[in-house]
């Protein structure tokens, strides 16, 4: 276990033991730049400012691993993203992240299998307001 920024100790191990080159991989994060509640997903790219993709960049020799950003909003000011990002959620916020969660959950087999497009509209529907 290593915490987040460290994320890539923790990987890389994982990796040469299961013989995963890069590309099989797949990292969650949480995303500032992302409303709360939304997602994308990517393939490769830069770790923008993020020290957890950051440390799986260097521990693996490459960027070319997909990434699911989970969007959590930005607190307003960059002052407040420390103690933002390394704070817990409030209980107002359990109102999206709960139902977000699970709809990531239940639409993974199409990320698994291949389908990202279908992985992040499935994730849409799944967390529409009734």
């Amino acid at each position: 276990m290593t915490y987040m920024n460290a994320s890539g100790e923790s990987v890389q191990p994982a990796a040469a033991f299961y013989k995963l080159p890069p590309e099989a991989i797949t990292a969650f994060h949480d995303e500032l730049d992302l409303v709360p509640g939304k997602l994308r997903v990517k393939f490769g790219g830069g770790a923008a400012g993020h020290n957890g993709l950051r440390s799986m960049d260097r521990q693996l020799g490459s960027s070319d691993y997909w990434r699911v950003r989970l969007g959590i909003g930005h607190p307003g000011s960059k002052d407040r993203v420390l103690p933002y990002v390394l704070g817990d959620f409030s209980k107002d916020d359990v109102a999206w992240l709960i139902p977000f969660l699970d709809a990531v959950a239940d639409a993974a087999p199409l990320l698994a299998s291949g389908k990202a497009p279908d992985f992040m509209t499935s994730v849409a529907l799944l967390t529409q307001p009734v």
